[in-house]
């Protein structure tokens, strides 16, 4: 239970290192994109590498070969859905979440937060954390595809260019979110 053998400590040492090395390196090749925020799609990647190399490591019955080969398969299949994403029309929206306006011009969309599991203490909190005092100060409070909380104060709405992707943003003549 404690200690099998020496070999078994060597070959996680040898077989860990060996992983390892070549994870960092798949991860350079693919970009930086493979490290970003991370989306839901994403996070699955992530914690399915991280399933391989633990396999790979711990496991006698899984070659080092074949560890790489999977996490391999990982990481390219998550750089061509990447691309897919930005080349295909609609191919984001198929694989990320879109963000969800939760509030606008002082109002809290309380079907937003209820569907996307939020409190409306949650949209509070990530307005006072922006700085705003109060709703009445903010144009809007957007949940991102990667479960963050936007808040674009009134003062700093400009043309609204970065809500344009924002479905229910209506611009300067929405009176509440839709």
């Amino acid at each position: 239970m404690w200690f099998d053998s020496w070999s078994a400590v060597l070959r996680v040492l040898l077989v860990g290192t060996a992983a390892y090395l070549t994870l960092v390196v798949l991860l350079r090749l693919a970009g930086k994109r493979t490290l970003a925020k991370l989306n839901a799609f994403d996070f699955v990647v992530t914690v399915a590498i991280g399933s391989v190399l633990a396999s790979a490591v711990v496991s006698q019955s899984v070659p080092w070969a074949s560890a790489l080969a999977g996490m391999a398969v990982l990481v390219v299949g998550q750089v061509l859905i990447a691309r897919l994403t930005v080349w295909l029309p609609g191919g984001r929206h198929a694989v990320n979440a879109q963000p969800t306006l939760v509030a606008a011009r002082g109002q809290v969309d309380e079907r937003a937060i209820s569907k996307h599991r939020l409190t409306r203490g949650e949209v509070l909190q990530a307005v006072r954390s922006s700085g705003s005092g109060g709703l009445d100060q903010v144009a809007a409070v957007v949940l991102e595809p990667d479960g963050t909380l936007s808040v674009v104060p009134s003062s700093a709405v400009g043309d609204a260019s970065a809500l344009s992707d924002v479905p229910g943003w209506r611009g300067e003549d929405a009176g509440t979110p839709g």
